[in-house]
């Protein structure tokens, strides 16, 4: 009994460690000490975080994570803080969070309750719902069209869940295939392997603005779920949660996120010059003034 009870002990110690930092997180106090932060970046997360081409991320996302660097190098006193960038995906990102690989993630990630008991969020800066992109000439308008069809999602989001509940609540049967990012999800249909890829609308549009040929594409469906996106922060870390809102608040009440906003949805960006010409939502001018972090249910 008393071997049983130390092979337990040592076995719940070993997935502790293997589980990522305690509970009471201090990131700042880790960056203090290490001399450097590690922001995260996705690479096909237009216009919020991706790659253009060779070298560092842009994006929405990423100029709110820079301008959380700079707020942290003040902090710290550390101007010459060394900020790493580590690229992170939809299945990745969070467990990358807790183990204290990266030290935040600014990107296309949907605020909910279910990742709300993982990690801590920060003010909403973002608000999309779920639709799809199809090729024009597959005939496909709405789901119902996708009846018994394969539709592509990408593994890890909450879109991939929302897809498959609205199949079961409206006996569409589809057959849901998972692409490892939105990049290889949209290779999915492009290579006739699915009839439509299903996510935030407003990605698809950033996806469809970067193909090779934009005019073959279309987005279309009813909008599922109006979410939030935020930047994820590890729980329990008040100080962190205070400096990152800070931040964002900041930039809403200045003007600056408004100026952020007209750069990289309503004006050409890198690599294409294309214009997403997508006027800020109801939802998200409402948080400009209410700066909440509340989470999609």
């Amino acid at each position: 009994m008393k071997l049983s009870a130390v092979t337990t002990s040592v076995a719940l110690a070993a997935a502790a460690l293997l589980a990522g930092p305690p509970a009471s997180a201090d990131t700042l106090k880790k960056i203090a000490e290490s001399g450097k932060m590690t922001l995260a970046y996705r690479e096909s997360s237009v216009p919020f975080s991706y790659l253009s081409g060779p070298g560092a991320p842009v994006g929405f996302a990423v100029d709110i994570s820079n301008a959380v660097a700079e707020a942290v190098k003040k902090q710290v006193n550390n101007p010459a803080l060394k900020v790493e960038l580590q690229a992170v995906t939809s299945q990745n990102r969070i467990p990358l969070l807790t183990n204290g690989t990266i030290d935040l993630e600014c990107g296309s990630t949907t605020n909910n309750t279910v990742r709300g008991k993982d990690v801590q969020f920060a003010v909403n800066y973002f608000y999309t719902g779920t639709r799809l992109l199809t090729k024009k000439t597959s005939g496909v308008r709405n789901y119902a069209d996708l009846a018994r069809k394969k539709v592509a999602s990408t593994s890890g989001t909450t879109n991939a869940q929302v897809i498959r509940k609205y199949s079961r609540d409206n006996n569409l049967d589809l057959d849901i295939v998972l692409g490892k990012d939105h990049d290889d999800s949209m290779l999915l249909v492009d290579t006739g392997r699915a009839e439509a890829f299903a996510m935030d609308d407003i990605l698809l549009f950033g996806l469809m603005g970067n193909a090779r040929n934009p005019a073959e594409w279309t987005v279309v469906g009813d909008s599922l779920q109006v979410e939030p996106y935020a930047c994820m922060l590890r729980k329990d870390d008040p100080q962190f949660q205070a400096l990152v809102n800070g931040v964002i608040v900041s930039l809403m009440k200045s003007g600056e996120f408004e100026k952020l906003y007209t750069k990289w949805f309503m004006s050409p960006v890198p690599p294409r010059g294309q214009n997403l010409n997508l006027p800020m939502s109801k939802e998200l001018r409402e948080n400009l003034v209410a700066q909440s972090d509340k989470p999609a249910q």
